[in-house]
């Protein structure tokens, strides 16, 4: 199996863990996400779920051939919460997910090495608490052609065993596949070989 096909993610958000140490107690929630704009929504969501916490510190990474991430701190000490989060994101080698710890003080200073700690061990019992699951990155195509040609496309998108989006069937036709990255150049050049079919990436 080609490993630049697939990529690990979680299958729907974790339910809420809670890790306590010295009076501080620290939620800890994973939510699998896709664009960065899914993120504020999320964290004010958890604002509202625990008005008298102090720290909503998150890690977040999107993406799987380019990674778009970001580790926020939310007030506490520089890089003692969301690069710790974020830690635990590579380590647990997932994708498209954001993690919060949300922080309720419990009147005793951790100190930079106990917040370090803290937040690393509520996101790895967060990341442990989530299904983990992998999926496979697919490419898009659009094929078109006339109606007299499809036959031999079906055949095509049949015997690959690729999957139909949406079509479109008249005079011409157009069919949305989509393919597993490693297949992708394969079925590129077949359609692209083909007389009378056009494709392209979407």
């Amino acid at each position: 199996m080609n490993l630049e096909d697939v990529y690990k993610t979680i299958a729907f958000p974790s339910d809420e863990i809670l890790f306590k140490e010295k009076n501080s107690k620290f939620f800890g929630y994973a939510f699998p996400i896709q664009i960065e704009a899914e993120v504020k929504p999320i964290i004010d969501g958890l604002r509202k779920h625990h008005p008298h916490a102090v720290h909503y510190c998150y890690a977040y990474q999107i993406g799987t051939d380019t990674l778009l991430y970001r580790a926020n701190d939310d007030g506490e000490p520089s890089n003692t919460a969301g690069i710790p989060i974020y830690g635990q994101i590579q380590s647990f080698g997932v994708t498209n997910v954001l993690i919060v710890i949300v922080r309720i003080f419990g009147g005793v200073k951790l100190g930079v090495g106990g917040l370090i700690s803290a937040y690393r061990t509520a996101a790895q019992m967060t990341l442990e608490s989530a299904e983990i699951i992998e999926k496979t990155i697919n490419i898009h195509f659009q094929i078109a052609f006339d109606y007299k040609n499809i036959n031999k496309v079906m055949r095509v998108i049949k015997e690959k065993n690729t999957e139909i989006v949406s079509q479109k069937m008249e005079m011409s036709c157009e069919i949305e596949i989509i393919t597993r990255k490693k297949n992708a150049e394969i079925i590129f050049d077949i359609f692209n070989t083909m007389f009378e079919v056009k494709i392209k990436r979407l």
